[in-house]
């Protein structure tokens, strides 16, 4: 085989580069493990709003991957050209949610492993991750941060509301506070002893107090 028989392509030659069984199989595959993503995304969002069209584009990139890969598998002259397209390609969708990021990367990772003919690989692994991300991502605990608003009258009833949270949390902590006149506003971080919430309703009650809202606070904090 020479240099220009590698390269040398025809369109008639190609229709039979892949088998139909082939095709068949790897596109059925490719929908089951990408339905498997799909349910764990769905079991692990922790978004704000759920996006089901998300969820439908993982099970579509996980088979659009797949097709792209024993494309490229079955022709070099392809593989070369697939590489100049992509690079071109730019998403300007924004990724929300950090881990939306990781389940875009599995999706396209079991295509291509998959298309690889690396059956076992990809349903052993596809598993193994969906279990893991099940278990960490919607494991619960009491130590997550919560964000306090108060809105005070004076220093008196700041200082009452901050004796009266560090009684009833494991921590509170002052992040921002802002004064005008007659009004103090506090956002306070703390740490809940418990998933009771009731003492909010005592807190607003307190002399002074004209407001306390309670934010679960899932973002980025110093520990």
């Amino acid at each position: 085989m020479t240099f220009q028989d590698i390269f040398k392509s025809s369109f008639l030659e190609n229709v039979t580069s892949v088998s139909i069984f082939d095709m068949v199989l790897a596109l059925i595959l490719a929908f089951g493990i990408g339905l498997f993503i799909f349910f764990v995304y769905k079991k692990t969002d922790q978004g704000v709003m759920y996006s089901s069209s998300f969820g439908v584009t993982l099970i579509a990139l996980t088979m659009i991957t797949t097709v792209v890969i024993l494309a490229v598998t079955s022709n070099v002259v392809l593989s070369l050209g697939m590489v100049g397209a992509l690079s071109i390609v730019r998403f300007r969708t924004a990724i929300k949610e950090p881990l939306d990021i990781a389940f875009l990367f599995w999706a396209i990772a079991e295509g291509i492993v998959l298309a690889a003919g690396m059956i076992p690989l990809a349903i052993i692994g596809g598993v193994v991750i969906g279990l893991i991300l099940l278990v960490f991502v919607n494991r619960k605990s009491s130590y997550n941060p919560y964000i306090v608003v108060l809105q005070c009258d004076g220093r008196e009833a700041e200082q009452r509301a901050r004796q009266y949270l560090e009684g009833q949390t494991q921590r509170c902590v002052v992040k921002s506070k802002s004064a005008q006149r007659g009004v103090v506003e506090l956002n306070l971080e703390i740490r809940l002893k418990d998933d009771n919430t009731d003492f909010v309703n005592t807190l607003s009650g307190i002399d002074g107090i004209q407001s306390a809202v309670l934010v679960s606070y899932n973002g980025d904090y110093m520990g």
